[in-house]
């Protein structure tokens, strides 16, 4: 799929010694295929549970991610990204949103009474005056 990212060799060789390394556990994954999933998560902002095959499985994508950034992996990542030119220093992998209400743009304008169109144009009123 030509849509998927994918580090590139100078990305990778900038990143690659900033990788946690002897840790026990499982087998580990191939970690260039494991981040390029997770960036590519972050950029298209899709669920977890979306991540394409291509990947790997979404919950190793999911808990990497997590792990890593309980352990503030991510920061050295971004650092290492922007050394080597890949993204700027400035980058933010933060899909926070602040929801607004759909009339949030702005109050209504104008007088706060409103005139009818009958009394406005001239016309009798149609409510009965009261006797005096």
């Amino acid at each position: 799929m030509g849509r998927l990212f994918w580090l590139s060799d100078e990305q990778w060789a900038a990143i690659e010694p900033l990788l946690p390394r002897n840790k026990g556990g499982a087998r580990r994954v191939d970690d260039r295929r494991v981040i390029s999933g997770i960036i590519h998560v972050l950029k298209v902002g899709c669920r977890w549970c979306d991540c394409p095959e291509e990947y790997g499985p979404s919950t190793t994508i999911y808990n990497r991610f997590n792990r890593w950034s309980r352990k503030r992996f991510w920061i050295d990542l971004v650092e290492g990204l922007a050394i080597c030119g890949a993204v700027t220093k400035s980058t933010s992998i933060d899909s926070t949103y602040v929801k607004a209400h759909r009339s949030a743009h702005g109050g209504k304008g104008g007088r706060k009474i409103r005139l009818s169109g009958r009394h406005g144009a001239g016309k009798p009123r149609k409510s009965t005056p009261l006797p005096t």
